[in-house]
């Protein structure tokens, strides 16, 4: 005859909960550790994603010593910490039809690439202020012999357009005809095609900006009335290339639209704390990347994160916009050249 043990039945279902939270626990730290995993694999992926957007090409390689010295500078031993030296960045885009986005962006889908926007940056040693100089693309320049990409060498050219230096030897021609003009060393490079910029700027929600007049240009596609327009990246893209609605439809307008999208993209970065927000920031950076080539000094996610924090106290209202001071040219009323001694003393400051 068995008597009940109720005591026996108590323990089996004690320890029958005891096991389901120890297995609950165990599910629960592989589902943790298995989201870990997750999260380091994904992380790993976006940093590759974004690091192979970047198209690096060797300019210093290409070029060697024929360019103007690095400046040297001894820093008092009292003199505070400072994110770094001073730098000078050449920036571009390009209007390259490569690829079905560009094509339909650029209006078209001839062959090549020119320079179709071109900005020396210059960042202080201290990085809190920062000067945006816009060279004209119809600015006739002495073009330098440049190494060619396939082998080779371009001719010297006189009385060449600026842009057609990216066209003939790409950028490092580039690079060549700009230290060529200003006497400036151009530390990095970075070139940005149509559509990695209307990336970017729908990746930040759009860009604000005020018109002082009506804009009514087919070549561009871009009809505004004069005022304050919120922009997403097709129109903000237009905007920067338009130049026959504007003025006197010159190249000079065009600057002064362009100067004012490069600001309200400032303001809107710092606005926008995407470090809080790391969904946001990897859509920012994807788009920031894409249709991206640098110098290799610069051509890695590393790189140009140790570039971007450098910044962080660089405030958009220190950031001085001019254009290199042109007269028009004698030979041809529709280009420009340099305005002397005006162009030479503003590179001078720049060293």
């Amino acid at each position: 005859m068995f008597l009940p043990v109720t005591g026996h039945d108590s323990d089996r279902d004690e320890g029958g909960e005891t096991g389901r939270r120890s297995r609950a626990l165990k599910i629960a730290g592989i589902a943790l550790a298995g989201a870990l995993v997750l999260g380091t694999g994904a992380a790993g992926w976006a940093y590759w994603h974004l690091d192979n957007n970047i198209t690096g090409v060797d300019i210093d390689d290409a070029l060697g010593d024929d360019r103007p010295p690095k400046p040297v500078t001894t820093p008092s031993p009292s003199a505070p910490v400072l994110p770094g030296g001073a730098l000078n960045i050449l920036v571009l885009g390009s209007d390259s039809r490569s690829g079905a986005e560009n094509q339909r962006l650029g209006g078209g889908d001839s062959s090549g690439a020119r320079s179709d926007t071109a900005m020396v940056v210059h960042l202080d040693a201290g990085r809190t202020a920062a000067t945006v100089v816009s060279i004209p693309r119809d600015t006739l320049v002495t073009r330098p012999s440049c190494p060619r990409p396939s082998g080779g060498s371009t001719a010297v050219a006189y009385d060449s357009m600026f842009n057609d230096a990216y066209a003939v030897g790409g950028p490092v021609c580039a690079v060549k005809t700009v230290e060529s003009i200003t006497g400036v060393r151009m530390d990095h490079y970075v070139e940005i095609d149509f559509s990695g910029f209307a990336k970017l700027v729908d990746a930040l929600g759009g860009v604000t900006v005020t018109t002082d007049e009506d804009i009514a240009d087919d070549d561009s596609h871009l009809h505004l009335k004069a005022g304050t327009h919120h922009l997403d990246g097709t129109r903000a893209l237009a905007l920067a290339r338009t130049r026959h609605g504007i003025g006197d439809g010159s190249d000079l307008g065009r600057i002064g639209l362009q100067q004012q999208l490069v600001k309200s993209l400032l303001e809107q970065v710092a606005a926008q704390r995407l470090l809080t927000d790391p969904a946001r920031l990897y859509r920012v950076a994807d788009a920031a990347t894409a249709g991206l080539t640098t110098d290799t000094g610069l051509d890695s996610l590393a790189e140009l994160t140790r570039l971007g924090e450098s910044l962080r106290g660089l405030p958009a209202s220190e950031v001085r916009t001019v254009t290199m001071p042109v007269v028009r040219a004698p030979s041809d009323p529709n280009r420009v050249v340099a305005k002397e001694p005006e162009a030479r003393e503003l590179w001078e400051s720049l060293r």
